[in-house]
């Protein structure tokens, strides 16, 4: 650009560097990308996830060949709706990109019951979750069953120190202490639902891992669903109601 030449506005340049970021993330061969994009979309918002670029790319992205790329695409396209959902306190975003959120909705859909890793899974269940916009807290739930423990707050009025409740490889228990430091840690087992008492949004995600062949994710939502003893007062509490709460 000579010195005659005028400076490019900002939203141009913005708009160059989003270009560029969605197109390096399109090919499929560029992991650092889906950082820099979490970094300047979600984490700063240094570039607008409401720019008539982003989900429309993530769309395209979801709705391809490559399960990597779609994961990804479609992990951040959920968590930008729930951002923009909260930050804004409307739905602006998801109306005005209605039909690119039904795609990616329908996409995400499509890949969870093709998909066969746990992990992978439990995340696709989060951004079907977030496209579908009516809980704001599906990230805090599903963490728990990934990492296989919640860290959470017991509701008694006195205040009790935070607790762990560990479901998965490890056990199925509750603890006020540093279990992880300590093999003689005071434990309390939990108490999940059993799948006939599930309703509302804890039975739709028994039953869509059960129909998908994750059988142990639906066996870990049954104790996420279910209630924990905190260790030092005894009381028993809702794991999902603590999950919303400190959510909230």
């Amino acid at each position: 650009m000579d010195e005659s030449s005028p400076a490019p506005r900002a939203d141009d340049a913005d708009s160059c560097r989003l270009t560029t970021l969605l197109n390096r993330a399109a090919t499929g061969r560029d992991s650092q990308v889906w950082s820099d994009l979490w970094t300047e979309l979600y984490h700063n918002g240094s570039l607008e996830a409401s720019h008539p670029l982003v989900l429309p790319a993530l769309m395209s992205m979801a709705e391809g060949d490559d399960a990597d790329t779609a994961a990804a695409a479609l992990h951040l396209a959920g968590a930008l709706l729930v951002q923009a959902d909260q930050r804004y306190e409307t739905r602006k975003l998801r109306d005005q990109q209605a039909p690119a959120v039904a795609r990616l909705l329908a996409a995400a859909n499509r890949w969870r019951q093709a998909t066969a890793a746990r992990n992978d899974y439990c995340h696709l269940l989060e951004t079907v979750l977030n496209l579908e916009g009516d809980v704001h807290w599906a990230e805090d739930l599903i963490w728990g069953i990934v990492s296989e423990e919640y860290e959470l707050e017991c509701p008694d009025p006195d205040g009790c120190a935070a607790l762990w409740v560990i479901i998965g490889e490890r056990g199925f228990f509750s603890t006020s202490e540093d279990y992880a430091l300590s093999d003689d840690v005071e434990t309390l087992p939990l108490h999940p639902a059993t799948p006939g008492t599930l309703y509302g949004l804890g039975r739709r995600l028994y039953e869509l891992a059960l129909a998908d062949g994750h059988g142990d994710v639906a066996h870990a939502l049954t104790y996420a669903f279910g209630e924990a003893t905190c260790p030092q007062c005894e009381r028993r509490l809702s794991v999902v109601e603590q999950v919303v709460a400190r959510s909230s």
